[in-house]
């Protein structure tokens, strides 16, 4: 009876003891969230995609220690996740019909854009797409209605002017041709709430209007899907 309230004693001195372990290892814990979250918050706001790294690691972070899940940062990488899949697939889908000289895939940090030169998709002074068009469009729209981001389709030209028929500047036609791929887009199922139509008109040139080749670039159509922040 006197070993067994002995090791009894033991027991309960070893265990006291050694609870400052249990406390010291909450603490450090503790401190590394601390210090991670004042090293993101320290990020410049303009380097959002290092920005985004940091966020998803201090989540994981969070998680294993019990903290609260960020719901909107899981949606926001989610989302993003999917952004990459719809511009892979697009540029699968048009290297296969050999689309490469009449249309551009160009990404920066806030929008995925698609150029398509007026050859592709219009008549010299019309706005109605050509059945070729159509056939251009189709898998673009196929795959841009499988996110739900903002879509913004804009009309360019030539700085010639329009001497007669439908349109009476090229700013009405650049904005009539957005309206048609707007339309289109909408027709295969993007919802309309996600769509927008700008017309430029010559204002905007990426080339020399002063050559043939500089007007046939500036006669285009940007398809714009804008990223998840």
């Amino acid at each position: 009876m006197i070993y067994r309230n002995r090791r009894d004693e033991l027991e309960n001195q070893l265990n006291k003891g050694a609870l400052w372990a249990i406390t010291y290892g909450d603490l450090m814990s503790y401190l590394m969230i601390f210090f991670l979250m004042l090293f993101a918050a320290s990020l410049s706001k303009n380097d959002k995609a290092k920005s985004r790294k940091y966020e998803e690691s201090l989540m994981n972070i969070q998680k294993s220690f019990g903290g609260k899940k960020d719901s909107k940062g899981l949606e926001r990488a989610k989302a993003q996740e999917n952004e990459e899949k719809v511009v892979s697939n697009l540029k699968e889908s048009l290297e296969t019909r050999e689309l490469q000289n009449v249309l551009q895939i160009q990404s920066t940090e806030h929008k995925v854009k698609l150029v398509l030169t007026e050859g592709v998709l219009f008549g010299s002074g019309l706005a109605d797409l050509k059945d070729q068009a159509k056939k251009v469009l189709a898998p673009i729209a196929a795959e841009l209605k499988k996110v739900p981001n903002d879509i913004i389709i804009e009309g360019h030209t030539d700085n010639v002017p329009i001497k007669g028929g439908k349109y009476s500047s090229n700013w009405e036609l650049s904005m009539a041709r957005a309206y048609s791929v707007l339309l289109f887009f909408s027709e295969q199922g993007i919802e309309p709430r996600h769509l927008a139509g700008i017309g430029y008109g010559e204002n905007r040139p990426i080339g020399d209007n002063a050559s043939i080749v500089g007007r046939a670039q500036n006669r285009r159509i940007e398809i714009s899907l804008m990223k998840t922040d």
